[in-house]
């Protein structure tokens, strides 16, 4: 669930005049501050998708991590049987038979607990400025009745 709130890195750079409005959504704001965390974690994640075109792999296991990762993107990448794809899914199998799989690595929960609390807080402030200029609008309007 995506919000657009206008704000460019949140809207692929493309400001839009629709805004989330905060008093007719008919959710709680801890949904709301919830939807909002989420948004931030996916443009982090995206972020993070987005640069690795820039790293160069300095070994196999570092060519298997970015074909896991292109493989593995949630994205739309259309039918999943037609070329590339396939081909690719090929060449990534092919590769771990040489030089064996990535290893199993683990988040650590605190890791984990930190970013979670820190896209929570974005969102907080988000929600809580949404609403404050839903209701100067509001209150801005009243007066001029």
């Amino acid at each position: 669930m995506l919000a657009n709130t206008g704000i460019q890195v949140l809207t692929a750079g493309e400001p839009m005049s629709w805004q989330l409005s905060v008093s007719t959504t008919g959710l709680d704001s801890e949904h709301l501050i919830a939807c909002e965390a989420e948004v931030f974690a996916m443009t982090e994640a995206l972020k993070l998708q987005d640069s690795i075109p820039e790293v160069a792999a300095t070994s196999l296991v570092g060519v298997i991590a970015k074909l896991e990762m292109i493989l593995g993107a949630d994205r739309d990448i259309g039918d999943p049987t037609d070329f590339p794809w396939p081909h690719i899914a090929s060449v990534l199998r092919d590769l771990k038979a040489i030089a064996g799989d990535l290893p199993v690595g683990r988040r650590s929960r605190e890791k984990t607990r930190r970013d979670v609390a820190r896209h929570w807080e974005s969102a907080v402030k988000l929600v809580a400025a949404l609403k404050e200029e839903e209701d100067a609008e509001y209150y801005g309007d009243a007066a001029v009745l």
